[in-house]
C-alpha cells in the first residue's frame, strides 16, 4: 500500500502557475499582487451529510473545489490558491485518481493552484481552504444592503434540491430532468466571472448554499434591513417545465440548498446595467424583491398582494 506521501505525490502534486513554493515542504509560499486584499474561505464536505458515499468521485472532486470557489465569487474575488484536507477510510487508488482528476479539472478551469494540503485515515471527509484576491476596498460583503435596493438571484436555483430529492426517492423526474438536476447537484458552476462583474454594481452579496430564504436572512440581518420577496417573480417556470408541481418548484427555489447561485442586492439605478450584464454573460439574472426598512422583516408577497411570513427557510446543520 502506498504511503501518505506517495499518495500526495502521485495524485495531488501537479504544476502550479502562481505559487512560489507549493506542496512538499512544511508550508507553501506565495505572494499577493500590489493593491490586493486576500479573501480566504474554507468548507468541509462529509460523506453521509453533504454527499452520498457512492457519489461519482470525479464529480465529487469538482464539487469539493467548486463550492469554495463560489464563496470567493460571492465576495467578487479572483481565486488563486487552494489547500486540500482529505480524510480517507481506505486507500482506493481508482477512486483517488478519478477524484483528483475532477479536482484539477475545476482548478484548471478557474486558474487555481492546488498549493498543498494533508491526508489522513478516518471517515471520508473533504476540506478545502481557498485563497483569492480582490482589489482593496472592492470586496462585496453581506452588510452593504440598504432599504430600497433590489434583490436579485443568478441562474436557476432549485435544480440541485430537486436532484437530491430524486436521489432520495422523494420526487419523480423524467430521465432527462433527473440528469439535469442531479448534474446541478453534483457539478455546480461557481459564478466567478459574474462575481467579478458585480464588484461595482452589487451592494451586498452571498452564494446560495443553504437555501435562498435562509441565506437572504443573513443579508437582512447583517445589513439591518427587512426584505420582501415577490413569489410571482421567482424563476419557477423552468422547474415546472421539468414536470414538478408548483408547490415543489416553489419550495425548491426558496428553501433548496446546494445551488451556489449568487444572491445579491443592488440599487434600482443599476437595473439596466444588470440586464445588459445578463445578456452579455449568458447568465440569467432575476429581480425577485427588494429590501425595506428593518421593521418590514423578511416576508413573501403573493401574487394577490398579500404579505405572508415564510413557512420554511433553509438548511441548518444543527437544527
Amino acid at each position: 500500500m502506498p504511503s501518505e506521501f506517495e499518495l500526495i505525490r502521485r495524485y495531488f502534486s501537479r504544476a502550479t502557475s502562481h505559487t512560489d513554493l507549493a506542496g512538499g515542504d512544511d508550508a507553501a509560499l506565495m505572494h499577493t499582487r500590489p493593491g490586493m486584499q486576500l479573501a480566504v474561505s474554507t468548507d468541509l464536505l462529509v460523506a453521509g451529510t453533504h454527499f452520498f458515499g457512492d457519489t461519482d468521485p470525479h464529480g465529487l472532486g469538482w464539487k469539493t473545489l467548486a463550492v469554495n470557489l463560489s464563496d470567493l465569487a460571492a465576495m467578487g474575488a479572483e481565486p488563486r490558491w487552494a489547500f486540500l484536507g482529505l480524510t480517507l477510510p481506505t486507500v482506493d487508488e481508482g477512486w483517488l485518481s478519478s477524484f483528483a482528476d475532477g479536482l484539477f479539472a475545476c482548478a484548471s478551469r478557474y486558474g487555481v493552484d492546488i498549493a498543498g494540503g494533508d491526508t489522513t485515515r478516518g471517515p471520508l471527509a473533504l476540506s478545502i481552504t481557498i485563497l483569492g484576491e480582490v482589489p482593496t476596498g472592492l470586496a462585496i460583503t453581506r452588510c452593504g444592503g440598504r432599504a430600497g435596493d433590489d434583490i436579485w438571484i443568478s441562474g436557476q436555483p432549485g435544480r440541485a434540491a430537486l436532484g437530491l430529492a430524486s436521489l432520495q426517492g422523494k420526487v419523480s423526474l423524467s430521465t432527462t430532468a433527473q440528469a439535469e438536476c442531479v448534474g446541478a447537484l453534483q457539478r455546480p458552476v461557481p459564478r466567478i466571472e459574474l462575481g467579478l462583474e458585480l464588484r461595482t454594481l452589487a451592494s451586498a452579496m452571498l452564494d446560495v448554499s443553504d437555501g435562498l430564504l435562509g441565506d437572504l436572512g443573513h443579508i437582512v440581518e447583517c445589513s439591518g434591513c427587512g426584505a420582501i420577496v415577490d413569489v410571482s417573480h421567482l424563476p419557477l417556470q423552468p422547474l415546472l417545465d421539468l414536470g414538478v408541481s408548483e408547490a415543489s418548484a416553489r419550495r425548491s427555489v426558496l428553501a433548496g440548498g446546494d445551488d451556489y447561485e449568487l444572491l445579491f442586492c443592488a440599487p434600482p439605478r443599476h437595473r439596466a446595467a444588470l440586464r445588459q450584464l445578463a445578456q452579455d454573460s449568458g447568465v440569467a439574472l432575476t429581480r425577485i424583491g427588494e429590501l425595506h426598512e428593518r421593521d418590514a422583516d423578511l416576508m413573501l408577497r403573493e401574487a394577490d398582494g398579500r404579505l405572508l411570513a415564510p413557512l420554511f427557510s433553509g438548511y441548518d446543520h444543527f437544527a
